[in-house]
């Protein structure tokens, strides 16, 4: 992971793309244009020989579709594709900007230029030794046209999602005795990342963190998970029984809500004049009206007339 400061001046953590998968991704790029490259020397031998191209024209021919295919390929792929090859496609890769924007097609023209130096001419070595000393893993293309790779599609994210958003079975009865409002948003937050970068984690690391985190999360939730109960398996109990009192919680202040709105809706607007039906429709009998010099009819206790 590493951090990318936006031009609005947020801070975006992404993943950088690790060596191996641009290996393999620039891999399978060279070979789609090698192949590119053997279809246009076919195509003008044959023009040449059958055609009647002569020796300049083919030349010219082939000097145009070597540029289409070094140049005109990955600037026009990764533009379209806003900043994938198909070497990229396969591997889960993107190329943005070094403030994590899309690659615009400037930036996608000076890679493709300069990756002709770097691996037709000079067999790679500039774009191995740079990879290898940069912090984001930028080759000299990415170092002059302000870019870098990141891994877009990273394995086992979609599956973390289903079970941050549920109980553990086994849990489930003692989840719904929890008493969270002690539990504070910063450690709920920390034990979000850490279940969430779990499967990232080396066992030692893991155990060592989730006993940790388990442990300050025990300090303020009360009570305490059955005996056996891993760090991992507490912790995704805790904040899920927590979103889900949450979204209760909102579900209620909603229908609350709503009956308000609908009693308040039921209500004859101050001022409005009765339509003719309710005129003639019976309803409570109208008070007694005081007649001058009688004695004032009985008001009910704290009761105070208007001044």
């Amino acid at each position: 992971m590493d951090e990318v400061v936006t031009g609005e001046a947020v801070v975006l953590e992404v993943p950088v793309a690790r060596f191996p998968s641009r290996m393999v991704a620039l891999a399978i790029d060279l070979i789609v244009e090698a192949v590119l490259l053997f279809i246009l020397i076919l195509a003008t031998v044959a023009a040449g020989t059958g055609g009647g191209l002569d020796l300049a024209s083919g030349a010219a021919v082939f000097l145009a579709g070597f540029v289409l295919v070094m140049v005109g390929y990955p600037t026009i792929f990764e533009t379209l594709t806003r900043g994938k090859s198909l070497g990229k496609l396969a591997m889960g890769l993107r190329v943005v900007s070094d403030d994590g924007g899309p690659e615009r097609f400037r930036q996608a023209l000076v890679r493709a230029l300069v990756g002709v130096l770097e691996f037709w001419v000079l067999s790679g070595i500039p774009a191995l030794l740079t990879s290898l000393l940069s912090a984001k893993g930028k080759r000299l293309g990415d170092m002059l046209a302000g870019t870098f790779v990141i891994q877009e599609r990273l394995p086992g994210r979609k599956a973390l999602a289903a079970p941050l958003a549920t109980v553990p079975p086994a849990l489930v009865g003692w989840a719904s005795t929890l008493q969270l409002s002690g539990l504070t948003d910063a450690t709920a937050e920390t034990a979000r990342g850490y279940l969430s970068r779990l499967h990232e984690l080396t066992p030692a690391a893991r155990e060592e963190f989730g006993q940790r985190i388990a442990a300050t999360a025990a300090a303020q939730v009360s009570p305490l998970p059955p005996p056996g109960t891993t760090p991992a398996d507490y912790l995704t109990a805790i904040l899920a029984e927590r979103r889900a009192r949450e979204h209760a919680r909102i579900m209620a202040q909603g229908s609350s809500a709503a009956g308000q709105g609908a009693w308040a809706a039921a209500q004859p607007f101050p001022g409005s004049q009765p339509s003719p039906d309710s005129q003639h429709s019976p309803g409570p009998p109208e008070p007694p009206t005081e007649q001058p010099g009688a004695p004032a009819a009985p008001r009910p206790p704290g009761f105070h007339p208007p001044a």
